[in-house]
């Protein structure tokens, strides 16, 4: 299982993809994973930092969408006022 969690006031929004679904082309998986690049890319673009987050492993800033990653979490740009 793949996830995006996009965090915000509201706390986080979650798109969550089947890896294995993935593999076979599954039209459900297919259109999750199509959203959830298409929301990375659209919070990447206002200036949201992307961290892939692995159990057992470090959490490693990403750049580009990563349809492997376990779990994806954005964090909006902070502003100061």
């Amino acid at each position: 299982m793949g996830m995006l969690r996009v965090m915000s006031r509201r706390g986080d929004d979650r798109i969550s993809w089947d890896s294995k679904k993935l593999e076979v082309h599954d039209p459900e998986a297919m259109a999750a994973i199509r959203e959830a690049e298409r929301i990375f890319n659209e919070e990447r673009m206002k200036g949201a930092t992307a961290f892939k987050v692995e159990p057992g492993k470090g959490v490693e800033r990403i750049d580009t969408f990563d349809r492997t990653a376990e779990q994806i979490v954005l964090v909006p740009r902070v502003v100061g006022g």
